[in-house]
C-alpha cells in the first residue's frame, strides 16, 4: 500500500504553506528521510522528508497552497530500487529514522521564504528526468531563478540532496556576485510596456500583516540622536588582531551596540517589555532577560534571528552568536524558534548606506533601534569646547510604543546607548 507524503505540523500558528519545489520528480527514487519537497510557510521554508523509501508520485503541484495534514503525494514502497540509484547525502541511516506510528515526519528548517514564488505547474511526467546542465542537476525553481538572472548553473556549487542545485544556491550566487536580473527585451516598435504580476510569498504576506498591525495597534513614535564613533573605532583598530587571534572571531560594531542595548534595557526595563492581554484587560509583561534580535539580510530577504540571554554573554560570545546566526540565516539553516521571541530588535541600515530612517516595531516588542551609516561630519570637539572637529558620526533612531514608554524614558534610553558607544568602558564596567 502506498505511503502518504503528509504536510507536517511546524508550529502552533502555521496552518498552511505553499509547495516551493519538489526535490524529487514523479517516478524518481527516494530514500527514507531524504528531503522530498520544500514547503514555504509564513515564517520559514522547510524541507519535508520522505516517510519511506520508494518511488515518488506527487499529487500537488509546485505553487499549490496546502494545509497542514494534507496528503500531497505518495511513495510506492513496494517498488524495487532502480539500478544505479544511490542514497542522497541528506538521507539518514535507517537506524536513525523516526519511530513507526502516526506522527508526522520531523521537518528540518530551511531559509526564509523566497521573494519570488514559483508559478503553479503540474508535476513533471514520470518519464521526465530532472533538468541538468552537464553533470549538474537542479530543481525546476532553481532553473527559473537562473534564467531570470542569466546565471550559468555549471558555475554553482549544489547543496541539495543528490548534489542537486536548489534555488537558495542560485540566490546565494546572485547575491555574492551582485548580479542584476536580466532586463526584459524591448519590442521592435519601442520600449516595453509589459506588465506582470507575481504572487506574494507567505513570508512577505506575514511581514505585511505584522507591519500593518504595528501601525494600527501601537502608538508608534521615533526619537533620534547621534553618536561619535571615534572611541569604538579606535578600540576596534587597536585590538582587532589580538581579539581575532584569541577568540577566533572578528571584532565588529554590532557587538558594541548589542552590549550597549543590554545596558540600556537593564536601566529602562519597560523598553524590554510587552503589552499583553490578561483575561481581557491590557497588562505589561516585564522580562528579566534580554533576547536581542538582530536583522540580517539574506538572499530571500530580511530575517531577524534572536540572541538569547544577551545580558549573560561577553563581547566575544555576542560576536560569535551574530556570526553564527547570520551565516545560518543566509544558508537557510535557522530553526523556527531562532527567529521568534525577541524582546528588543536592532537593525543596521547603515551597511546599505542609509543615513536616517524610522524603523517599524516588531510586534509584540515595544521598541527597535536603527543604526545608520558612519559619516565624517563637523561637530564641536568633545574635549575642546568651541572648537570644530571632523568626527565619524552615526545617526541613531529609536522607534517605540508610546502606550508603554514615555518620551522622556525613550530619549534617556537612546542617550544611554549613545554614552556607552562614545565611552566603551561603560560597557566593560557595566556602569
Amino acid at each position: 500500500m502506498p505511503v502518504d507524503i503528509v504536510i507536517p505540523n511546524v508550529g502552533e500558528s502555521v496552518t498552511e504553506g505553499v509547495i516551493a519545489s519538489w526535490l524529487k520528480s514523479d517516478g524518481e527514487w527516494v530514500e527514507q528521510d531524504e528531503p522530498v519537497l520544500e514547503l514555504e510557510t509564513d515564517k520559514v521554508t522547510m524541507e519535508v522528508p520522505a516517510p519511506a523509501a520508494g518511488i515518488v508520485h506527487p499529487k500537488a503541484a509546485e505553487g499549490d497552497t496546502v494545509e497542514v495534514g494534507a496528503v500531497v503525494g505518495t511513495i510506492d514502497d513496494t517498488a524495487e530500487k532502480p539500478a544505479g540509484a544511490t542514497a542522497s547525502a541528506g538521507a539518514r541511516p535507517a537506524a536513525q529514522s523516526r519511530e513507526s506510528g502516526g506522527d508526522a515526519p520531523v521537518a528540518t528548517a530551511a531559509p526564509p521564504t523566497q521573494t519570488k514564488p514559483a508559478q503553479a505547474s503540474p508535476p513533471p511526467a514520470a518519464s521526465e528526468q530532472p533538468e541538468s546542465n552537464g553533470d549538474m542537476r537542479a530543481t525546476p525553481l532553481a532553473h527559473k531563478v537562473a534564467r531570470e538572472f542569466g546565471v550559468d548553473l555549471s558555475s554553482i556549487t549544489p547543496t541539495g540532496p543528490g548534489h542537486r542545485i536548489r534555488e537558495q544556491d542560485v540566490l546565494a550566487f546572485v547575491q555574492s556576485n551582485r548580479i542584476a536580473p536580466s532586463p526584459a527585451q524591448p519590442s521592435a516598435g519601442g520600449p516595453s510596456r509589459a506588465v506582470r504580476r507575481e504572487r506574494m510569498s507567505p513570508l512577505r504576506q506575514r511581514i505585511a500583516a505584522r507591519l500593518v498591525e504595528a501601525q494600527h495597534t501601537a502608538a508608534m513614535l521615533t526619537t533620534f540622536n547621534e553618536c561619535d564613533m571615534t572611541q569604538v573605532m579606535t578600540l576596534r583598530k587597536k585590538y582587532k588582531e589580538s581579539f581575532q587571534k584569541k577568540h577566533d572571531i572578528n571584532l565588529g560594531f554590532m557587538g558594541f551596540f548589542v552590549k550597549a542595548a543590554v545596558s540600556a534595557l537593564r536601566a529602562y526595563p519597560k523598553v524590554n517589555a510587552y503589552i499583553v492581554d490578561d483575561e481581557g484587560r491590557p497588562a505589561i509583561e516585564m522580562h528579566d532577560y534580554c533576547d536581542v534580535a538582530v536583522a540580517v539580510s539574506t538572499p530571500k530577504g530580511l530575517t531577524v534571528p534572536v540572541i538569547r540571554n544577551a545580558e549573560a554573554l561577553s563581547l566575544a560570545q555576542i560576536e560569535k552568536a551574530i556570526k553564527d546566526l547570520a551565516t545560518r540565516a543566509r544558508d537557510g539553516k535557522l530553526d523556527l524558534d531562532e527567529i521568534t521571541g525577541g524582546t528588543f530588535t536592532i537593525t543596521n541600515g547603515g551597511v546599505f548606506g542609509s543615513m536616517m530612517s524610522t524603523p517599524i516595531l516588531n510586534p509584540p516588542q515595544s521598541a527597535i533601534l536603527g543604526m545608520h551609516a558612519i559619516k565624517n561630519r563637523p561637530v564641536e570637539h568633545p574635549d575642546r569646547p568651541g572648537e570644530i572637529a571632523l568626527r565619524p558620526m552615526m545617526y541613531l533612531a529609536l522607534s517605540y510604543d508610546h502606550r508603554i514608554i514615555d518620551g522622556a524614558e525613550a530619549v534617556s534610553f537612546l542617550r544611554h546607548i549613545k554614552e556607552c558607544i562614545e565611552d566603551p568602558t561603560r560597557i566593560m564596567l557595566e556602569v
